[in-house]
């Protein structure tokens, strides 16, 4: 059964598989979130846990032992226990098991933390180190944005004026290759060409927030000053649009498998803790 938030401008629905985000309304019944359409993607905004993106042959190699991780990792498959629930906030959580360790071996507890604030749902992931071992893992968002109509009647319109640049990605891999993506006074004009090799994937951007514009009009905002890299995503003729806040992303081409070493992990120290959030504001 999924758990409802509100208040008195929002409610929002979380299902405990994945702990995932599947809507999030406004006070006059308009949902922000995908309906997750299996025709297009049948998912609305899954954690990315412990690794953001694909891993090269799926694997990586840990005290000299081969382990199969599949793309985004396994959290955003399984059942989260509620932890706390008020009427505006609940807590989510994820313990290391028997079946997460033939996977991943290590002793970790991920929480999600939903919260609603006035016209916003502020989301934490907060990452535990229960075990004796330095621990490294990449986490990440992907929540899908519903758009209504014609896409192109969309734009992206970024907090600074800056020059991205796009790694594309090649077989789900980062390659060599890298694609400028020109703003227009901070704002990215939405056409589906723009994804015709997939996500695009900022290894590097100054901006901390993105708007969603309809027709010049910002309605929506997403928030991450905590998350270092971004994707952007969605598939052809679909009607949605996935900001992706992350810390990590794909391996490369050229990887050799030491997840220590993969670009943008964090390497969390035995015994402690980390938290990431952002959040989806309603304009």
């Amino acid at each position: 059964m999924n758990i409802i938030l509100s208040n008195a401008n929002l409610s929002a629905s979380i299902n405990p598989k994945g702990a995932e985000l599947v809507s999030l309304k406004d006070n006059k019944g308009t949902e922000y979130m995908w309906e997750g359409n299996p025709e297009f993607w049948g998912k609305h905004s899954p954690v990315l846990f412990p690794i953001v993106g694909t891993l090269k042959d799926n694997s990586y190699t840990y005290n000299d032992k081969s382990y199969t991780l599949s793309r985004h990792g396994f959290a955003r498959d399984m059942v989260f226990t509620v932890k706390e629930q008020l009427d505006d906030s609940a807590t989510f959580s994820l313990v290391a098991n028997a079946e997460t360790k033939e996977k991943y071996p290590f002793d970790f507890e991920l929480q999600l933390k939903y919260t609603l604030i006035a016209n916003r749902l502020h989301i934490d992931y907060i990452v535990n180190n229960n075990g004796s071992e330095v621990m490294p893992f990449s986490i990440g968002a992907h929540p899908a944005f519903a758009l209504q109509g014609n896409f192109e009647e969309y734009s992206l319109q970024f907090e600074k004026d800056e020059q991205l640049v796009s790694t594309q990605l090649q077989n789900d891999l980062l390659s060599a290759t890298e694609v400028p993506v020109a703003l227009h006074d901070e704002k990215l004009p939405l056409q589906y060409d723009l994804f015709e090799n997939d996500a695009l994937v900022f290894k590097k951007i100054e901006s901390k927030y993105i708007n969603i514009n309809k027709n010049n009009t910002p309605f929506l905002r997403v928030s991450f000053p905590d998350f270092p890299h971004l994707g952007l995503w969605t598939k052809p003729n679909a009607p949605f649009l996935c900001i992706e806040p992350w810390q990590g992303y794909a391996d490369s081409t050229t990887s050799n498998g030491n997840l220590y070493k993969k670009e943008g992990v964090i390497v969390l120290e035995k015994s402690t803790k980390i938290k990431k959030g952002f959040s989806i504001e309603i304009l």
